[in-house]
């Protein structure tokens, strides 16, 4: 299924931003206006839709130097929803919270949908798709909501905006308990990371073509695109093997990853604009900080680096 034609967009490429630099991060210090626009600025020409993944300042503010400086990008615009359940299985034990704490977080949620349907209405002309949550449902989540409560906030989205609705989320829990939300949302976003699941570069490409085509067998009316898929370039060995990340290897895989969605015209957001240094543990080699196609300095790996030497030559 050619999902650009399915969802009425234009083929483009498409990519995942957050712009939280050096010394910010969600809940303190955001990116300022002025930052949003250098980032933009380095995006523009080469990505034409952006993912969000939150309702908070850092968004209103990239939303409003879209719409001020008239950029061309359209935006997936996310509502991140916190855990509403205990999840003793997440593996570094962040997932479990007081009976209280998760009663306000339900509190919470019904605000975060609230403004995501206020904010996708008012900027109808850059916003093109919404999503309800991210990674909520996948058994190692910290911030676990179940599938019946997603179904009813992607219902209440479904009718209050006129965007497409969708929801975020590891491949595997939509081959199986996520069939209910599949038959809700517009279309089904996955995430696939072979680097995660330990697959060298020689096996990136077809695993992650094997995740793909395992969610598209079971809803074979729906169209599936992908939210996230990257390679990062640094690790301290927790999850992801050193050897497996590099420069190198990043370039390989987003090169072959970007080849055969254009081919099979499937929408990828690539995972992600820029590192993010102030995510994962203190450690500066944490894998979360290094999936960047730009440094957390601004300057571009090797991927983007080829990225824009071959977008030169076409525009020369």
């Amino acid at each position: 299924m050619n999902t650009f034609k399915a969802l009425n967009l234009h083929k483009a490429n498409a990519i995942c931003y957050s712009g939280f630099r050096d010394g910010q991060h969600p809940g303190g210090i955001h990116p300022s206006t002025e930052q949003i626009k250098e980032d933009l600025l380095l995006l523009e020409g080469h990505w034409k839709y952006l993912r969000l993944y939150d309702c908070d300042l850092h968004s209103k503010r990239v939303l409003d130097v879209i719409q001020k400086n008239n950029l061309d990008f359209k935006v997936m615009l996310g509502a991140y929803i916190v855990a509403e359940m205990n999840n003793f299985e997440c593996p570094w034990g962040g997932g479990v919270y007081s009976e209280e704490q998760l009663e306000k977080n339900k509190i919470y949620n019904d605000k975060r949908i609230d403004t995501l349907c206020e904010w996708a209405n008012q900027y109808d002309e850059i916003i093109f798709s919404v999503s309800v949550g991210n990674e909520a449902c996948v058994n190692w989540t910290d911030h676990y909501v179940s599938v019946e409560r997603v179904i009813e906030l992607a219902k209440k989205t479904k009718n209050s905006i006129t965007q497409y609705v969708t929801f975020c989320e590891n491949y595997v829990p939509w081959i199986h308990k996520l069939k209910p939300l599949a038959e809700i949302v517009d279309f089904i976003s996955i995430h696939t990371y072979p680097v995660w699941e330990y697959k060298n570069i020689h096996e990136s490409l077809n695993y992650t073509i094997q995740n793909y085509n395992a969610v598209k067998e079971i809803h074979p009316s729906k169209p599936v695109i992908i939210t996230e898929a990257g390679w990062a370039t640094n690790s301290n060995g927790r999850g992801i093997h050193p050897e497996h990340v590099n420069e190198d290897n990043q370039s390989i895989y987003i090169h072959a990853l970007m080849d055969w969605t254009k081919k099979a015209n499937i929408l990828t957001f690539i995972f992600e604009a820029f590192d993010e240094n102030w995510k994962g543990s203190p450690e500066p080699l944490e894998p979360e900080k290094h999936w960047g196609l730009f440094k957390a300095n601004r300057t571009p790996k090797k991927i983007m680096t080829e990225i824009l030497e071959k977008n030169k030559i076409l525009t020369d």
